[in-house]
C-alpha cells in the first residue's frame, strides 16, 4: 500500500490545505482526496507542484507500507 503524507509535510511548513491547493493550482476537493489516500493516482507534474511548494522530495510524501497478509 503506498501512504500519501502530504498532511506531514503541510504541518511541517504550517500550510493549510487551501494555501497549498491555490498555490499547485488544484481544487480543495482534489487535494483533500490525495491527502486522505483515497486517491487512485497522481500526476507527476502535481507531485512536482507539491514538492516545489513544500520544499522536500516525492519519498517525504510517498511512503510504501506491505500489507499484512489476510489469514
Amino acid at each position: 500500500m503506498i501512504r500519501v503524507n502530504v498532511d506531514v509535510m503541510m504541518a511541517k511548513r504550517k500550510m493549510s490545505l487551501g494555501e497549498l491547493a491555490g498555490r499547485i493550482g488544484i481544487t480543495n476537493s482534489n487535494l483533500s482526496i490525495l491527502k486522505t489516500g483515497k486517491a487512485k493516482a497522481i500526476r507527476f507534474s502535481t507531485l512536482e507542484a507539491i514538492c516545489k511548494e513544500l520544499n522536500c522530495q516525492p519519498g517525504d510524501i510517498l511512503e510504501y507500507e506491505k500489507e499484512e497478509a489476510q489469514e
